[in-house]
């Protein structure tokens, strides 16, 4: 599975990667020239696994990095939608309803961290205290 030297040969390499773009395992598979059956076995290692499962974390955690920096756009585009005249009122009302929404789900995570590291700090200070 793994070439000397602790990696992955260039096709499992690209094996993760088909994974992350393709639609099924099944094309993952054709389009880097290798049967399925040969990828669902690769796929059964854990060492490809590990490395599937961190490449998937790290796509993701790039997913989540655009979304920060679309944020600011949607929430402009929200308000621009609510506050023209010319929207119909029905939809000025809903990105209204989402403004707030987000607004209120916002406020909640920033309480629950808070009351988070409050009880973290208690712990620690309890634990220094024995």
């Amino acid at each position: 599975m793994v070439a000397p030297g602790g990696k992955f040969t260039r096709k499992k390499e690209q094996a993760i990667i088909a994974l992350l773009t393709n639609r099924s395992i099944e094309e993952a598979a054709k389009s880097i020239d290798i049967g399925t059956q040969t990828l669902l076995r690769w796929m059964k290692v854990p060492e490809f696994q590990t490395a599937y499962r961190e490449a998937k974390r790290e796509a993701y955690g790039q997913s989540i990095a655009r979304m920060h920096y679309l944020t600011s756009a949607a929430v402009s585009t929200l308000g621009k939608i609510m506050l023209d005249s010319k929207t119909p009122p029905a939809t000025r009302v809903r990105a209204a309803d989402s403004l707030l929404d987000h607004t209120a789900k916002a406020i909640e995570h920033e309480d629950i961290e808070a009351r988070v590291a409050d009880l973290e700090r208690a712990s620690e200070l309890s634990k220094q205290g024995r």
